[in-house]
């Protein structure tokens, strides 16, 4: 399928691993030029070789941390000055901690605050002149599942991240109709961060091998974990013409493992 996306410029958030890095490789295979976001410049660089390996457009590296205003604003006019323009961006954020609701301090929940909601807060309102002036704009906010289904010792998340998607719908009706804004709920997908959790179970003995440990984190009915590549492809559809009528909506992408109906 055409996504009908060459050619386009795209800002995405915590992109030098994980989702976020997936969601760039996808993007940037499609004709899209792309900057990418970490804090670690050494990482990001890597990441930067790794996007540019699959792209047919360009693709910048940019530090930056997303709890402060300046680098997000620094971010998104350096996506401008390079390429003139920004047609689609896309938040995504590392987690907060994990942990149960009387082990938090508020300390705790002002950081994942800032880092889970007012990034995206800053971006959309910094970005948005420039996604209007487009020819179909989009937001692609990457959450997590456990805005559908709170899930155990991770309070942070299960609370904090609601924000986004109340932020997402909203953005959804006042943005429209020159810019979409959706997002994403991922479950388990085998990122750095996950395999190195596997490892680190395996080397405790709680699994014999990655393999058996990889599994223990599948939980879905499709028996398997996530490919990070695709959770990235359907970032890229949703910030394409091809999904130009689906807007306002949170897409699980967790094999099933969600238990609620909506």
């Amino acid at each position: 399928m055409d996504l009908q996306i060459d050619g386009n410029a795209a800002l995405v958030t915590a992109s030098s691993s994980g989702l976020g890095k997936a969601s760039a490789k996808a993007l940037a295979r499609e004709g899209v030029d792309v900057v990418i976001n970490g804090r670690d410049e050494e990482r990001l660089e890597a990441a930067r070789e790794e996007v540019t390996d699959v792209a047919t457009g360009e693709v910048v590296a940019q530090s930056g941390d997303l709890t402060d205003a300046d680098d997000i604003a620094t971010l998104v006019q350096t996506t401008v000055d390079e390429f003139g323009r920004l047609d689609h961006l896309v938040t995504s954020a590392g987690g907060p901690p994990s942990g149960a609701f009387l082990d938090t301090d508020d300390e705790d929940w002002q950081q994942a605050y800032d880092l889970l909601v007012m990034s995206v807060v800053r971006l959309a309102r910094e970005a948005e002149p420039h996604l209007r002036e487009g020819e179909g704009g989009t937001i692609v906010n990457i959450t997590s599942r456990s805005v559908k289904e709170a899930l155990d010792s991770l309070v942070l998340s299960n609370s904090v991240r609601m924000g986004v998607i109340g932020l997402e719908k909203t953005l959804s009706k006042e943005f429209a109709p020159e810019v979409r804004a959706n997002a994403v709920l991922p479950g388990p997908h085998e990122t750095s961060r996950i395999q190195e959790l596997v490892n680190d179970a395996v080397d405790r003995g709680e699994y014999d091998s990655y393999e058996e440990g990889l599994q223990g984190w599948a939980g879905n009915p499709l028996e398997r974990i996530g490919d990070p590549m695709e959770l990235g492809n359907t970032v890229a559809f949703l910030s394409s013409p091809q999904s130009g009528f689906i807007n306002g909506t949170a897409l699980p992408i967790d094999g099933g493992s969600t238990g609620a109906n909506l």
